[in-house]
């Protein structure tokens, strides 16, 4: 499935369909071709010219043509470079079923929320080189960390002086303090720093704790 849309703009995405089980050398097969398009809200959709779609559409065909030869190994280029929200979501599911069915999915993406939703490894690419391929559990796991965040009732200007052993960062605004802590560890200093920051003065609203994310690794 490439990033860019070169479909024949005044084919159908039936015959689109069709086509692409030719090339590969599959029988007719209209019941699969029929499966593919439903899979992909494209079936009230496939005797309308290409060209008449918009653009979240004509990326569908793409990856219906892709499914309709029952590929074993599957490319995916950006699949959801530019598409609604609900169009990724619906593209995520057809992923997550092939992949259930055995079909290796091989995936480009930039949206991190997308590798960490679909992949079982990833790997990362920097300046042209692949600085890392891990499992992705064991990548996060590796780099479990989790952030509170004490959302303070008076700005201040600087961390108090009782509180550098825990490496406090302060926000711009003086409004927050956030404290990263290893979730694997039998420890996490939450008590501490709770203590701590009642000594130094300080009080807090609320406060909130966010695991990191394959973004926040990234």
């Amino acid at each position: 499935v490439p990033q860019e849309l070169p479909a024949e703009s005044f084919e159908t995405p039936y015959s689109a369909c069709r086509f692409s089980r030719g090339l590969f050398g599959k029988p007719e097969n209209p019941d699969h071709v029929e499966k593919v398009l439903k899979s992909l809200s494209l079936w009230d959709k496939k005797d309308t010219k290409i060209i008449m779609l918009s653009g979240g559409m004509k990326r569908r065909v793409l990856i219906a043509k892709a499914l309709a030869h029952e590929p074993e190994i599957l490319f995916l280029d950006e699949p959801t470079a530019g598409v609604d929200v609900e169009l990724r979501r619906g593209m995520w599911d057809v992923v997550l079923r092939l992949r259930e069915k055995g079909v290796t999915i091989i995936l480009t993406t930039h949206y991190i929320a997308e590798a960490e939703e679909l992949a079982d490894r990833v790997g990362v690419i920097n300046n042209g080189e692949i600085i890392l391929v891990e499992d992705k559990e064991r990548l996060m796991k590796r780099f479990a960390q989790k952030r509170l965040t004490l959302k303070l009732s008076r700005p201040i200007r600087e961390v108090p002086d009782g509180l550098e052993p825990f490496c406090l960062v302060l926000s711009a605004d003086g409004t927050e303090l956030s404290y990263a802590f290893d979730v694997s560890g039998e420890r996490t200093g939450i008590t501490r720093l709770l203590n701590a920051v009642r000594e130094a003065g300080l009080a807090f609203h609320d406060l909130d704790t966010r695991q990191n994310s394959l973004e926040d690794i990234f």
